[in-house]
């Protein structure tokens, strides 16, 4: 304030008295936190004191979270309730810490689904799905709720676990002020469009500066062998890294080191950045920022020859030396974390001093003690401890929670200087460095391998920048064959990231709903969704587009118009010829199918075959050939050369496939054993070398072609279009057309195509419109229909629940007792956790084997082709027949889904039941994950979610005697590391 003058000096002393007075709550609040607020922070705040729910929209790191904690203030302040949500356990954990720290731990709970602390205090800490299980309860713990503060609400846009914010949110008493944080998102004033309608008078408060301003770097191997690598800037030098604007041209010395291959510059260059300063390229040479030889060569160039990625620890040792440690190192991949950690410890990196080694030590020790001795080797511990010592970890999901809540502790404090982390580790949690390293711009979705989003790369390098601690902020990619430079400006420059709602009707929404408000008035409560509401908005566009569309109909149709006849019923002869070619194409196509479907359900065990064409090109051998039948045909398992098992499919075949010689395969074959695979394929190559020097023509007739005309049936015979009567037909009628012989008849051909292609589009639109309005509101109708056919609802009145449950229905629909249990079944599965109670399917069973068996209904594999799993008792055993009844039900729930066009229950995955057994059964952790390669993190995350399933069960089976059952499984699964809390 000294550089004021005494007039803006007064001024700013009234500003702040006024303030203070309209504000005392915020006043004190200031008092207490000891720090400064942002402009943003202000205005929500300002606008939370006035009674107004808030949407706070700001980066990463800027500070959002200071509006939450304000809330709770006021909550204590005026002698009510506060609830803290987040999306997951371990920012609840984190949060609840925060609280603990300010406000005692008298005045702050924690709920979680696995741990309940406090929970009548007046704060209390809790995932998202924790208050929308209160809400349809209608637990007494709402009672004196006055604010809800919802910590990454942009986490509705989640497919799985989304609708839970769009719940809380309209399901909300109206007296509760809702506090929204989310990350920068770009249709935040949409978003808070919808909460103003759902939630009454909100302000919206976007703040898109980030506190501590962060720099973009490439990072590119040095042109000497030895050499140390270089940090070159992204940028051109006259672009503002905190406001690069779109399409930044980049620094023309790192387009020079991607044409030249090299990592460097030539001696005398200067493009890295200057320690401290990141100012950009030092190559500045006038308007522009580039040097006249640098026109028009900013595509960054090929990829050259010298060009290599660097190790990773020599990217470490770099920034070390730059003084940008500690640092986050996003690397995609668990394994490929792992393999960094053990890369840096083999090369000898150490980034500790002793005093800093011996507090880890201590830490570690401390925060581990409760882990069972015989449990260290198993979990990688030593290894562990090793790595964190010399200031260097792994984070990711397949790790243990305590040890990666270590790491996090650890890293927070400045003690670990190197985080190697899947992109997990940017969901939430406060880990934030000085800068971020990104080891490639391509990530594995869990079906393909997929570009990092614009909206991705500013989550994840958000981290960088320690507010408090650091003047910026670095972000820094490591160059590597795929790295374009221009479009890394452009994803870096972008900050495209809209918030798109996943909100769909569950089945225990509905019964929920239906119980609590009757269907009308559901079907009225869902329209209020996100969903609906960007539904509904983008209907206007649409509406717009396709009155655009019909204008433009009406020109073409003039533009077409013949003096000589009806062009339109011209181009229909047209048309109707393209498509009998097509249909006879097709036809010929599907005669080839078959053919090929018929040599693949000839195959016998043992039989060699030759696949002459596709990706599995050579000589194969059936192991196993399937299960005939389907369109595709069967799908044998065989044995490549390569000693690979593989599933052969009509795509692996195109040109179809003959067994050429046969192989007898032992009885005690095991697919599994690497030796007994090398054994066979050498009997398989000795059978085709005795059949090449047997006879030379042995199979030398493999060709489509040739096997038809041996085998007497003609691959692929179609009809000749040249033969074909009712394409002769067509023909002949469209020369004899009036419009036939015009001379502008090319003309009016043009204008029809023109007609035809957009009047295929106006009518694609008119369905879109017609789809979107009351989408939600349908997929409600076509939900409760299910429901009433299995008997979980029930018009009112009537013995039975067949009738439809559209708006037109008579009577009103009221829950069954059946659907009272679906009420208290949370789970993503949750019709099908129903219909197997019902039906009584998991009764009789020990809590070992419920504890195994609810896990096929949690579990997902990461593994398409995982081999078969091991259930206990055998194929014959109990447990193997609930496994095959639960599978039964299923199946069944899956097509009364797909005739009511549902989307489909997600199947069961067996790969956990072994596993959950063993445990449940009070096995060790070395017995349990042996011979597997599931994670002891993984294993400890299903075993708390199916710990979650087990209590809802406690609370909804019919029986006393499952219930016992399910409680009794749970106390099975909670000890050892499941067991293990950090609070």
């Amino acid at each position: 304030m000294s550089d004021l003058s005494p007039a803006e000096r007064y001024t700013a002393f009234r500003t702040q008295s006024r303030s203070a007075a309209e504000h005392p709550e915020l006043t004190s609040f200031r008092e207490v936190i000891g720090f400064e607020l942002d402009d943003f922070q202000v205005q929500a705040c300002e606008a939370l004191e006035q009674g107004r729910a808030v949407l706070v929209a700001a980066p990463t790191g800027a500070g959002k979270t200071v509006v939450g904690e304000f809330a709770v203030h006021l909550a204590l302040a005026s002698g009510r309730k506060a609830f803290y949500t987040t999306p997951i356990k371990a920012l609840s954990n984190q949060k609840y810490a925060d609280l603990v720290r300010r406000h005692g731990i008298d005045n702050v709970g924690l709920l979680t689904g696995d741990t309940t602390i406090n929970g009548d205090a007046p704060v209390v800490v809790m995932t998202t799905e924790v208050l929308r299980n209160m809400l349809y309860a209608g637990s007494s713990t709402l009672d004196g709720l006055a604010y809800v503060v919802m910590d990454e609400v942009h986490y509705l846009a989640d497919r799985f676990r989304g609708p839970v914010w769009e719940e809380v949110i309209i399901h909300l008493s109206d007296d509760v002020q809702l506090v929204s944080l989310s990350a920068t998102v770009s249709n935040a004033e949409e978003f808070g469009d919808w909460l103003e309608m759902v939630r009454g008078d909100t302000a919206v408060v976007v703040s898109e500066r980030r506190p501590v301003p962060l720099w973009q770097h490439v990072l590119m191997s040095s042109p000497e062998p030895r050499g140390k690598p270089r940090l070159l800037d992204l940028y051109a030098g006259h672009v503002d890294p905190t406001d690069p604007g779109t399409s930044p041209p980049i620094n023309p010395d790192l387009s020079a080191a991607f044409r030249s291959g090299r990592g460097g510059n030539r001696p005398g260059d200067h493009g890295g950045r200057g320690r401290g300063r990141g100012r950009g390229d030092r190559g500045y040479r006038g308007p522009g920022g580039r040097r006249s030889s640098d026109r028009g060569s900013d595509n960054g160039g090929g990829i050259g020859p010298s060009r290599r990625t660097p190790p990773r620890f020599i990217v470490i040792d770099a920034l070390g030396a730059d003084g940008l440690l500690p640092a986050i190192y996003f690397v995609f991949s668990r394994a490929g974390c792992e393999a960094a950690v053990d890369q840096c410890l083999k090369a000898g990196l150490r980034l500790t001093s002793p005093q800093e080694e011996a507090t880890i030590r201590s830490v570690v020790e401390e925060r581990t003690a409760a882990i069972p001795p015989e449990d260290l080797d198993v979990l990688g511990y030593w290894a562990w401890s090793q790595a964190l010592a010399r200031g260097v970890a792994a984070h990711h999901a397949g790790m243990l929670p305590v040890f990666k809540e270590t790491v996090e502790d650890l890293f927070s404090r400045g003690l670990v200087k190197v985080v190697f982390a899947t992109e997990t580790l940017a969901l939430g949690i406060n880990m934030p460095a000085r800068s971020v390293v990104l080891d490639k711009l391509v990530k594995w979705d869990g079906t393909s391998h997929v570009p990092v989003t614009p909206g991705e790369f500013t989550q994840l390098t958000g981290r960088a920048g320690r507010r408090g601690i650091d003047i910026e902020g670095h972000a820094v990619v490591v160059d590597h064959p795929a790295l374009d430079p221009v479009a890394l400006a452009g994803l870096a420059s972008k900050r495209l990231y809209p918030l798109k709602s996943s909100f769909r009707p569950t089945y225990n929404m509905a019964v929920n709903l239906v119980a609590q408000v009757g269907r009308d008035r559901a079907r009225e409560v869902l329209e209020t969704s996100f969903a609906q509401f960007q539904a509904d908005r983008g209907v206007v566009g649409l509406a717009k587009q396709a009155q655009a569309h019909a204008e433009a109909l009406d020109g073409y149709a003039k533009a077409m118009t013949c003096t000589e006849g009806d062009f339109g019923a011209y181009m229909d002869l047209r048309r109707a010829i393209k498509d009998r070619e097509k249909e006879l194409s097709r036809a010929a196509s599907g005669a080839r199918r078959a053919e090929v479907v018929a040599s693949l359900e000839q195959l016998r065990r043992g039989d060699v075959v030759e696949v002459p064409s596709g990706r599995r090109r050579g000589y194969v051998l059936v192991l196993d050939p399937g299960e005939p039948g389907g369109f595709d045909g069967p799908r044998p398992t065989v044995l490549t050369q390569e000693r690979q098992v593989k599933k052969l499919t009509l795509a692996d075949a195109p040109d179809g496939l003959e067994t050429v010689t046969t192989v007898k395969i032992p009885k005690a074959f095991n697919p599994r054993k690497p030796d007994a695979r090398r054994d066979l394929v050498s009997s398989m190559r000795n059978a085709l070398g005795a059949m090449a020097d047997d006879v030379p023509s042995a199979h030398s007739t493999s060709s489509p072609a040739s096997r038809a005309a041996r085998g007497g049936k003609a691959l692929g015979r179609r009809t000749d279009p040249a033969t074909d009567p009712e394409l002769a037909r067509l023909r002949k009628a469209l020369k004899a057309h009036p419009c036939h012989a015009c001379p502008e008849r090319d003309d009016h051909a043009r204008w029809a195509e023109r007609w035809n292609k957009l009047k295929r589009e106006h009518d694609q639109l008119v369905r879109r419109v017609e789809g979107r309005t009351g989408s939600i509101a349908r997929t409600f109708d076509r939900t409760l229909d299910v429901l009433l056919t299995l008997g979980y609802l029930q018009h009112s009145g009537t013995g039975n629940g067949q009738s439809s449950a559209g708006r037109g229905s008579a009577g009103r629909i009221r829950v069954t007792d059946d659907g009272r249990w679906l009420r208290r079944l949370y789970a993503e599965n949750d019709l099908l956790l129903a219909e197997c109670l019902r039906r009584g399917v998991w009764d009789g069973l020990d809590p070992a084997g419920l504890a195994a068996v609810v896990s096929t209904v949690v579990y997902q594999g990461r593994r398409d082709d995982a081999p078969d799993p091991y259930i206990p008792g055998g194929p014959t055993g109990r447990l193997a027949d609930v496994l095959d009844d639960t599978q039964r039900v299923w199946s069944e729930v899956d097509d009364l889904e797909e005739a009511h066009g549902i989307e489909a229950t997600g199947p069961l995955d067996l790969g956990l039941v072994g596993a959950m057994y063993r445990w449940a059964s009070g096995k060790g952790l070395d017995s349990v994950l042996r011979g597997s390669d599931l994670a002891a993190g993984d294993f400890v995350r299903w075993c708390k979610q199916v710990v979650d399933v087990l209590d809802q069960l406690g609370g909804a089976a019919p029986s006393d005697k499952l219930r016992t059952t399910a409680r009794k499984a749970q106390d099975a699964l909670l000890r050892g590391v499941v067991a293990y809390s950090s609070l």
